[in-house]
């Protein structure tokens, strides 16, 4: 009896580990900014430790803007940190990671931006 007890104890240990562990948002993305101002395109490559997430994005892999995010749970948030001089398309977005698609809002709420995972 305490060995079956035992064993669903860790199983149940090890379960709630796995539940704990952010999303994985590594890798390359598509990414679609819509505003009052219209629609704009451009890529995204994020690398993530822990919950911890750094990279890029911008119109191109030539022209990227820094950023840094954490993720928690299934949501990442984002800011960006362009050199002095440069303009971006937002300062800080949220989103909800739903498998290869995250979708949110840039700086609370000035329009939507969508990331699709891109090959």
């Amino acid at each position: 009896m305490s060995k079956r007890l035992g064993f669903r104890s860790i199983f149940f240990l090890i379960s709630l580990a796995f539940l704990a562990q952010p999303a994985d948002v590594s890798g390359n993305w598509r990414v679609t900014i819509s505003s009052a101002d219209g629609q704009i395109t451009g890529k995204a490559s994020f690398k993530q430790s822990g919950d911890k997430v750094t990279g890029w994005v911008g119109p191109s892999e030539n022209d990227p803007i820094p950023i840094t995010g954490v993720v928690n749970g299934n949501t990442l948030t984002i800011k960006t940190s362009p050199q002095p001089g440069r303009t971006v398309a937002f300062d800080k977005c949220e989103v909800t990671l739903d498998g290869d698609k995250m979708v949110g809002t840039i700086d609370t709420d000035k329009g939507k931006i969508e990331f699709v995972k891109s090959n």
